[in-house]
């Protein structure tokens, strides 16, 4: 026997001394007899399976010890250097600051310099800067602050609430999806990047001529001085005269998304008990929600969601049973602003899931028990009819909030019932130039065309003769196209909503054939095309476009001060920018575990997919990573453990 034989012999008796190899066998032999499977063999295969179980078990508890330490390390490092024993000693302030000078209209106090203006270079310099006041933390507001250039603007943000929401998602945070605190983002933060002031007040009136902002704040009124003013201080629920609106919820802030969340879950607790009567059962767990737009029709879904997801589990089925959602519009759709495709998808989607749709009916009277409408039957006969309610949210339009009334009152040009009418440079109609600007909600951008007749006639009539031919037409519609973008739909040479290209529009409105348009021809052409315009939907999309056009103009135009000092006195936003275009991007809304996509001339609708689409476009929008990560979080606990059901 070779040597390597008598080793290989040896070995396997040492495994299993039972087995006897004969003298001579080959090493095949040997593979052979140990592969057959007996119960030394299978011991050591066992023992093998443990060691490696062991060894991969180890090196995972070693690499979490490892991992725990390290991250500890870091949290303790990251401690040692955050919380520290430093000490502020003699902050320079100034004594303006401390002690204002009264003056103006009203002799209040004069903030032209604030505590912080002195505290630090970075301050100090800023100072000197033109003073930039913006009225509002909402998204215009929030847009202008990001995209203003830093150093540019002394700037200063009032506002009651000290922080910015992102307000698609209050739907969301009414019924406990997502957190309230995950939906905002302190303004303070946000101004932080500009060296900024926050102001935790309101504004009051304004004083033009004197370029003073009048605020109030703990009961003490004050002026703050500008030098250009940015409105962005959103609107409040329009009533449409309906009485008994205290009873109505809104849905437009944090509070109001809590104090909702609070009477929902009141109203399921005092259904549970045994002592509630079945008529009043009934009534604690009907829903009502005037208006079928976005908001209305989202608060739906959720309260929806939250019946069919959580009250199943966690509250007595008969709850569920007698639960009812009633949706009251006024036209014959909800959703009426997307396209057909859409609001036929979300009709039948509320209809297969027990969805009350009341449309064509008007909202009569809110009494604490009821709600009173009247609804249009085929015939055209109105009928008043009732809902037993303990939940009434009120979403339907908006109107001016008390300061943008005020600054609409000031200006006698200002005629628009619901907002502040700026041109298409944002700029405040009949305020001075380049001084007060308003965006998002407070704002429309003016439709009327007419109201340039003359100054249009001025500047094309080349000949004096009181009379425009073709070529001054065209001249005429590129100025029209340059000062008002909004009517380049209707005047495209493609072909115009009119119906017709510029040269049939021109002799279409040509009523006596004199290859010319006189003024009252004129008038009634620009008023026909004025009435085609359509004013910009009061959405997130259109403050969050017209804060941040409007945060770029306000830099270029500190810039180019900045480069010719003295010379740029004259220099208007024409001058640098060209006048504020809107580009839609699509409209979306939530219907329930499904979601709806309005993109122009494409729809798309669906479920799950759908809804993921739609979570990943508001988790993009948010303001910062912090409010990403708290929403990402709050929706992963919701779908593990569900919503939460307290009451706080």
């Amino acid at each position: 026997m070779s040597p390597r034989q008598h080793l290989q012999t040896t070995l396997v008796r040492s495994l299993n001394p039972a087995h006897r190899i004969p003298n001579g066998s080959s090493f095949n032999h040997l593979r052979f007899a140990s592969s057959t499977p007996s119960g030394g063999f299978r011991s050591q295969s066992l023992t093998r399976k443990t060691l490696t179980v062991a060894k991969w078990g180890g090196y995972l508890v070693f690499s979490s010890v490892v991992g725990f330490v390290f991250v500890t390390g870091a949290i303790f490092v990251h401690d040692a250097f955050t919380y520290s024993d430093a000490h502020i000693d003699r902050v320079p302030v100034s004594p303006l600051a401390l002690n204002p000078e009264k003056g103006g209209p009203k002799n209040l106090p004069i903030a032209n310099v604030l505590v912080d203006d002195s505290e630090d270079e970075e301050y100090q310099k800023i100072a000197s800067k033109p003073k930039l006041v913006v009225v509002g933390g909402g998204w215009g507001a929030v847009s202008v602050l990001q995209s203003l250039h830093a150093g540019d603007y002394h700037v200063t943000v009032i506002s009651p609430d000290t922080y910015t929401t992102f307000t698609p998602l209050l739907p969301s945070a009414a019924v406990g999806t997502v957190q309230p605190r995950s939906l905002v983002e302190p303004l303070r933060k946000i101004i932080a990047r500009l060296h900024g002031h926050f102001l935790d007040a309101k504004a009051i009136d304004l004083e033009m001529h004197d370029k003073l902002i009048e605020i109030e704040a703990n009961g003490h009124r004050m002026y703050l001085p500008y030098d250009k003013l940015v409105i962005a201080c959103g609107s409040v629920s329009s009533t449409h005269g309906v009485p008994g609106l205290e009873n109505c919820f809104q849905l437009k802030t944090i509070s109001d998304a809590r104090s909702i969340r609070r009477r929902i879950i009141d109203n399921f607790e005092a259904a549970s008990l045994p002592t509630c009567e079945p008529e009043e059962r009934k009534r604690l767990l009907s829903f009502v929600v005037c208006g079928g737009g976005p908001t209305g029709v989202e608060t739906a879904a959720e309260i929806y969601d939250l019946c069919q997801e959580d009250l199943l589990n966690y509250y007595p089925k008969l709850l569920r049973q007698q639960v009812s959602i009633h949706v009251i519009q006024s036209r014959e759709h909800i959703l009426n602003t997307y396209s057909e495709a859409i609001w036929k998808y979300a009709e039948a989607k509320f209809s297969r899931d027990g969805v009350n749709l009341i449309t064509n009916s008007r909202v009569k009277e809110v009494h604490p028990d009821k709600v009173l409408f009247t609804q249009k039957n085929p015939d055209g006969s109105f009928e008043t009819l009732e809902v037993p309610t303990n939940f009434v949210l009120w979403s339907t339009g908006i109107a001016m909030n008390p300061f943008t009334q005020r600054v609409s009152n000031l200006l006698p040009n200002q005629v628009h019932k619901k907002a502040i009418e700026v041109d298409a440079h944002l700029r405040v109609k009949g305020a001075p130039i380049g001084e007060v600007y308003a965006i998002g909600d407070c704002a429309t951008i003016e439709t009327s065309v007419l109201r340039y007749l003359m100054e249009l006639v001025d500047q094309c009539d080349k000949n004096n003769d009181g009379k425009i031919d073709f070529e001054e037409w065209e001249d005429m519609v590129t100025k029209i196209k340059q000062k008002m973008p909004m009517t380049e739909k209707h005047l495209d040479k493609a072909g115009c909503r009119l119906g017709y290209e510029i040269r049939e529009v021109f002799e279409l409105y040509d009523s006596d054939k004199d290859e010319s348009l006189t003024l009252n021809e004129l008038t009634v052409l620009l008023q026909e095309i004025g009435n085609k315009i359509t004013a910009l939907p009061a959405t997130a999309q259109v403050a969050s476009q017209q804060g941040k056009y409007l945060g770029q103009k306000l830099s270029k135009i500190a810039r180019q001060q900045e480069r010719h000092g003295e010379k740029a006195s004259i220099l208007q936003d024409e001058d640098v920018a060209k006048p504020f275009q809107y580009l839609h991007l699509g409209s979306l809304a939530y219907i329930g575990n499904a979601a709806v996509f309005d993109l122009g001339k494409y729809s798309f609708m669906g479920g799950l997919v759908a809804m993921y689409a739609w979570r990943s476009v508001y988790w993009s929008e948010q303001v910062s990573m912090r409010t990403r990560a708290l929403l990402m979080i709050d929706w992963v606990i919701r779908g593990v453990w569900g919503r939460d059901l307290s009451r706080l």
